[in-house]
């Protein structure tokens, strides 16, 4: 035993050399998740190999962010791909409970010394915000884990209203001219009354409509017929910035002409060819694109794909991968029959355009190859 003892650490040894408490280690134990290599039995001392140095860290790492045991004992166990998803997973966590926390600091303030609510009053054309409602609505989150993406942001400015939706994945913008009365606005739409507003578009002989947000309160009167309802209470993430980094504010260094009719019946075609790739454990069909000799956009082919090369391909100048469901959804949204695509790189987001439009887009991102 002596020996064997030599080459171990005791339990304040690893506590030194990992951050954990001698009291934090005996609980790790207890609980299943790091348990000595070897314990005497007549002293009941507990003994640690140089190889638990690491996992010991790992956890007194997890521990400080405060991740659940049960899944630190996870972590622990796991391969990196899954430790990277458990990370991921209690840093949303994390987020939602910072933000729950600022909406009910928000609330306190407002019992402690409340503040008179704001009413801001739009007057719209039916047509132009149904086509906004239109060209944002296929981008709307639906993970029940995120339900700060689960509607749409109206931002109002005195001269009209910018409607975004995002999913992580991909990101619209509409903008629609409106006769604003009031302050400026921010307010995130569920997105159930989204869909009731634009069913009431699509059947309603209207010349305007009226929408007033009130605090959280919403309702919009089209041709004497009234919806109402109430803001979601989450922060939506900080758009601008996104579009800054995804879209920037010099010219793309790709600016494509895209045959809508033509892409959508490839991307489309049940024998239209993919690369198999994963995504978050799932596996996943990525359309790959390229330039034509015109510098038009294509679908690649079967025998273009086996030999697809994820550099830049020096005879079309540019290959990129893509969703290609998402993409048809960006497709349908915009509408037209030609539209532009920009980005400046193969792994660069895209963003999906009408030719001389620069309030309506939508900003997809690309699938590395």
């Amino acid at each position: 035993m002596p020996g064997v003892v030599s080459d171990l650490h005791s339990i304040g040894e690893l506590a030194r050399a990992s951050g954990l408490t001698v009291s934090a280690l005996r609980f790790y134990d207890s609980a299943g998740v790091l348990a000595p290599a070897l314990v005497d039995p007549v002293t009941g001392y507990r003994w640690y190999t140089d190889e638990q140095i690491g996992p010991a860290r790992l956890v007194a790492g997890l521990r400080r962010v405060g991740m659940p045991v049960p899944e630190i004992a996870a972590a622990v166990r796991a391969e990196p791909a899954e430790v990277h998803r458990l990370l991921d997973a209690h840093l949303r966590r994390l987020a939602d409970g910072l933000a729950d926390a600022r909406r009910e600091i928000v609330r306190l303030r407002a019992l402690v010394d409340p503040a008179p609510t704001t009413v801001t009053t739009l007057l719209l054309s039916p047509a132009e915000l149904a086509a906004a409602l239109d060209a944002v609505r296929f981008a709307v989150g639906v993970d029940p884990e995120l339900p700060a993406l689960s509607g749409v942001l109206l931002d109002v400015a005195p001269d009209g209203v910018r409607l975004v939706a995002t999913d992580r994945h991909r990101l619209a913008v509409a903008r629609a001219a409106a006769g604003v009365d009031g302050p400026p606005a921010r307010v995130l739409v569920p997105v159930d009354l989204v869909d009731r507003l634009r069913r009431l578009l699509a059947t309603a002989d209207a010349r305007e409509v009226r929408l007033t947000v009130a605090g959280v309160d919403l309702r919009v009167t089209v041709a004497g017929r009234t919806l109402t309802g109430a803001a979601l209470p989450y922060d939506f993430p900080d758009y601008r910035r996104l579009l800054r980094e995804a879209v920037g504010a010099r010219p793309a260094a790709y600016r494509i002409p895209v045959d809508v009719v033509a892409l959508r019946a490839a991307l489309r075609d049940p024998a239209a060819p993919t690369l198999a790739r994963e995504y978050a454990g799932t596996p996943l069909a990525v359309s790959v694109l390229g330039l034509d000799d015109s510098g038009g956009l294509r679908l690649l082919h079967p025998a273009e794909l086996a030999t697809a090369d994820p550099a830049p391909d020096p005879t079309s100048g540019l290959r990129f991968g893509v969703n290609g469901g998402y993409l048809l959804d960006a497709l349908d949204a915009a509408g037209g029959p030609q539209l532009v695509l920009e980005l400046d790189g193969p792994i660069a987001p895209l963003a999906v355009r009408r030719p001389n439009d620069e309030d309506t887009f939508s900003v997809l991102m690309p699938i590395r190859l």
